[in-house]
């Protein structure tokens, strides 16, 4: 069985931005199944369309974005600035990590510009630690046999948060940087099946062009590691969580 790594994160588009280097080198150079999940459908993300219509937009969108590089795409259905640490919304993480088994999971950073941001960052954590303990689901409504509870807890990476800097504009550098140069053009193809988000984006973020400012960012740790383009982590290193850098070992850092 192929080893698996899962990238949670808010919203359609995240994985793309922050992670999508590293999981096209994972699966292209050592042959990973690769899963992008979001939070939620990006139902918020329309000054045109209802949360309806532009969440199945942002659906196709991620699916299609995951398909380009024969990942899969998930969504665990809670709604845009509305992700929320709690019992329902932890037990769904839990579950599709149940579901995917993944040995490395991706999320966002714990501080960040966006609270749905830094919520799915504690669920994520939450879950990893959760999803090997028997109890965890026992009995619970919806508890599938099917996908008992994980081995161990999985290796966590923490993207970097957005323009890496906090709410307060503190700068939050990465523990280490992954080389991107030689998929750059596949991120970039990836980012931009999120058609939608250009309108959403000029207007409430006042950024014009995503996979440009995808490229700028790369660019930026790519230099910080001598290199053209980078994506940059830090890894949970907390309590019984693995301690080897499988990224490294697996990929090189810079």
């Amino acid at each position: 069985m192929n080893a698996v790594a899962l990238a949670l994160l808010a919203h359609p588009d995240d994985a793309e931005f922050l992670c999508a280097g590293t999981l096209i080198r994972l699966r292209a150079e050592r042959g990973w199944a690769i899963h992008i999940a979001t939070m939620t459908p990006g139902d918020c993300g329309s000054a045109e369309y209802t949360p309806e219509e532009i969440a199945r937009i942002r659906r196709g969108e991620g699916a299609a974005a995951a398909n380009a590089i024969g990942a899969t795409f998930h969504c665990a259905e809670e709604r845009d600035l509305r992700v929320i640490y709690s019992e329902p919304a932890l037990e769904k993480v839990v579950r599709l990590l149940n579901k995917i088994r993944p040995q490395v999971v991706f999320t966002h950073s714990p501080d960040d510009y966006h609270l749905d941001h830094e919520q799915t960052s504690k669920l994520v954590r939450a879950a990893t630690f959760a999803a090997p303990i028997v109890n965890f689901l026992h009995n619970r409504p919806g508890a599938d046999e099917r996908h008992p509870p994980l081995d161990h807890i999985p290796h966590l990476f923490y993207c970097d948060p957005l323009e890496g800097k906090d709410a307060f504009g503190n700068p939050i550098p990465p523990g280490f940087r992954v080389d991107i140069e030689s998929v750059i053009e596949d991120k970039a193809r990836m980012l931009a099946c999120h058609e939608s988000q250009r309108a959403w984006l000029r207007k409430h973020h006042g950024v014009d062009n995503l996979v440009d400012s995808m490229k700028e960012w790369a660019a930026t740790q790519g230099t910080a590691a001598e290199v053209r383009y980078a994506e940059g982590f830090r890894q949970h290193l907390g309590h019984s969580y693995p301690q080897n850098n499988i990224l490294g070992e697996l990929l090189g850092l810079v």
